[in-house]
């Protein structure tokens, strides 16, 4: 089965802007674009159920001549049915609620389900988000999609890195002609805190010490790639806050969600969860083992 570029649609802005960018998704793939959207209860005998909204694949179309636009519609539990999509699509895109009244973005339970389940790449897509929001700026400084792509932003744990999620960013890159940030964060040494003598040496030689360490990680990435421009950030602090921080001037942020199976079911990470609330950016969320 030809896979898709999938969006999950239900009227609300938040997933217009989903669809909106899956279908420039799927484009920079080459690949179809599905436009899902799932009834929780059985329409009416003979009743032909409209997809939600004014959105129709013909619409999309129009604005994306080119994409082959396909539509389903499915009953039942929507986190599982979309869950179920999500597997068969090369990609899922869902929507995230503006920034909310902590100065964070409201995800909601049938996304966070989606992600922490789905075994293929989730993307959230802020309500409001368009084209020109991830391209920089022209000669006037004004946002045009007709500019380059601002970065590509990638969080990665450089003790066990994924070649799921390396694969994953570089495509990315490629595909939008964009360079990449890696990021990496790491702790500072407990006895800084203290002041002892030799702090300043020992920081010194831990920060040069992860920048190996990540530079030697990407080393046999940068020669698979040699035409997309790396830029690696490795920083001192929390994973999570490094990440949302190099993340203020991205097209697109990747995260990786590490499939573990506890008594609890499927956990998002911290890392991910943080991104996924504070990032204005799309938000790629990759499952990996």
């Amino acid at each position: 089965m030809a896979r898709t570029v999938t969006a999950g649609l239900d009227g609300s802005p938040e997933s217009r802007a989903a669809v909106e960018w899956a279908a420039r998704e799927a484009r920079l793939r080459g690949l179809p674009l599905k436009i899902v959207h799932v009834w929780e209860s059985v329409p009416e005998p003979g009743a032909q159920a409209p997809l939600p909204g004014e959105e129709s694949a013909k619409d999309v179309q129009l604005r994306h001549p080119g994409v082959e636009v396909l539509t389903d519609q499915l009953t039942g539990n929507p986190a599982e049915a979309l869950c179920a999509t999500a597997d068969a699509a090369e990609l899922m895109v869902l929507g995230s609620r503006g920034l909310g009244g902590i100065g964070g973005f409201m995800v909601g339970s049938v996304s966070l389900a989606v992600i922490a389940h789905a075994e293929r790449p989730v993307v959230l897509v802020r309500s409001g988000e368009q084209a020109v929001d991830e391209h920089r700026t022209d000669a006037a400084g004004v946002p045009s999609a007709a500019t380059p792509f601002l970065p590509v932003v990638l969080g990665l744990d450089t003790g066990t890195p994924s070649e799921t999620l390396l694969e994953f960013a570089f495509d990315a890159a490629v595909r939008r002609g964009a360079s990449l940030r890696v990021v990496h964060g790491w702790v500072e040494p407990p006895t800084s805190f203290y002041r002892f003598y030799g702090d300043a040496e020992l920081y010194g030689s831990l920060e040069r010490e992860h920048a190996t360490v990540l530079a030697d990680v990407l080393r046999p990435w940068r020669q698979k790639f040699p035409d997309t421009e790396v830029i690696e950030a490795s920083r001192c602090g929390g994973a999570a806050q490094v990440l949302v921080t190099a993340s203020r001037d991205a097209c697109l942020v990747i995260a990786g969600r590490r499939v573990r199976t506890r008594p609890l079911g499927a956990h998002i990470g911290h890392v991910a969860h943080a991104v996924l609330h504070h990032v204005s950016a799309p938000v790629a969320v990759v499952a990996h083992g």
